[in-house]
């Protein structure tokens, strides 16, 4: 299995913060938000990693490189980050996972390690990790989902109310799946150039056309994407919160 970690966003939202740091390489507490992913990674055994740049490209490769020389990590080079969305970085990796499986991610969440381990023992299948546990509004990536729960709809303007969750950002898709995704992200991509659309339009593609895709509630087990000054806040009192508990073995 690979990890593909999507990093090639400006992050306007942030600034100054991200004037001249990618968002993923912003610290909270002593690491920062990609370390932290990476490691939780690494604690799982999953070394092939591939990670979608763009937006100070070079900051992030030296981090890599000075940080984890060992690592077998493949970049890929969004070039055109500023006028895309993720599902043109997704896009741009289906010649890096031919006959594999991945564990697909956001570079911007800090979350509970156990989230991965959640996906990694699932079993057969494809599995986007939810989270149930929090009233929904607008923003969030919205999943409704059967009794077994099958995804049926994935989405922002899904309504709150019918949903069973909001998507954090984090997948397990087996080569299967991905097969039928690349060909749904080609035609939103390539075919109707559609590089503006979140990926989970894709989702809903290949769901539409018969792929089952199946949400993984992650319980109590916290996540945040960082998006503002406020998430970043936010995320350094969830990390703080724990290390202050026994036993000491980080979370995050």
């Amino acid at each position: 299995m690979k990890a593909v970690i999507l990093a090639a966003g400006i992050s306007s939202r942030l600034r100054p913060l991200t004037d001249i740091t990618p968002k993923c390489l912003l610290k909270l507490g002593q690491k920062s938000i990609l370390e932290r992913t990476i490691d939780n990674l690494i604690d799982h055994a999953i070394e092939e990693l591939i990670i979608v740049t763009g937006y100070l490209e070079e900051k992030i490769r030296s981090f890599i490189d000075i940080t984890y020389p060992s690592l077998k990590v493949t970049f890929i080079y969004n070039e055109i980050y500023d006028a895309t969305n993720n599902i043109y970085s997704l896009w741009l990796i289906k010649d890096y996972t031919q006959d594999t499986d991945i564990l697909l991610m956001d570079s911007d969440i800090i979350f509970d390690r156990r989230i991965v381990e959640l996906l990694l023992i699932s079993g057969p299948g494809n599995y986007l990790a939810v989270r149930s546990d929090h009233v929904l509004g607008e923003e969030e990536m919205k999943v409704i989902a059967k009794e077994d729960n099958q995804v049926t709809k994935i989405g922002k303007g899904i309504d709150p109310q019918l949903a069973a969750g909001e998507s954090i950002g984090i997948e397990k898709f087996e080569a299967g799946f991905l097969e039928v995704l690349f060909e749904k992200l080609y035609h939103r991509v390539v075919t109707e150039g559609r590089v503006n659309d979140f990926y989970e339009a894709a989702f809903q593609d290949a769901i539409d056309d018969g792929q089952k895709l199946y949400a993984m509630d992650v319980g109590d087990y916290r996540c945040i994407e960082i998006d503002t000054a406020e998430d970043i806040e936010k995320a350094e009192k969830m990390i703080a919160k724990y290390i202050d508990k026994q036993p000491p073995t980080p979370l995050y």
